[in-house]
């Protein structure tokens, strides 16, 4: 199961973030932290997987974003991996001629109104 979703530049800053289980906002502000710094300080050699304390964390970078997606120890690594990257070619397509033309804050909000645990179903098949 998904636990919660981010999209973070180079700087560490974290540009959207999509939690699925109550998180307290001091708690995710820590989470986030050490999920950021966890992941940014990997080469391109090293595994996307990570074991981080009851959970696994699965990441990819694209260009200056990094997606992050906690999940719990019985999820599928690849098919989380592979599912980033479908997330990020439907990203692309939808909003390939509009981006360059909005706001980039315009385009966080577009990003995080069409983000919702039932398309993250629907990618997954859950029924």
């Amino acid at each position: 199961m998904i636990k919660f979703f981010l999209m973070v530049n180079k700087q560490g800053q974290t540009r959207l973030s999509k939690y699925y289980e109550h998180v307290d906002i001091n708690k995710r502000t820590l989470l986030e932290t050490e999920v950021i710094k966890s992941c940014l300080s990997r080469s391109n050699e090293q595994c996307s997987f990570i074991e981080y304390k009851d959970f696994k964390l699965i990441y990819r970078q694209y260009a200056a974003l990094f997606i992050v997606v906690g999940v719990n120890d019985t999820e599928n690594e690849m098919a989380i991996y592979e599912f980033i990257h479908n997330f990020v070619e439907v990203l692309d397509e939808y909003f390939s001629r509009v981006e360059h033309h909005l706001p980039p804050f315009f385009f966080v909000l577009n990003v995080q109104r069409k983000f919702s645990s039932n398309e993250l179903r629907k990618c997954r098949n859950d029924p």
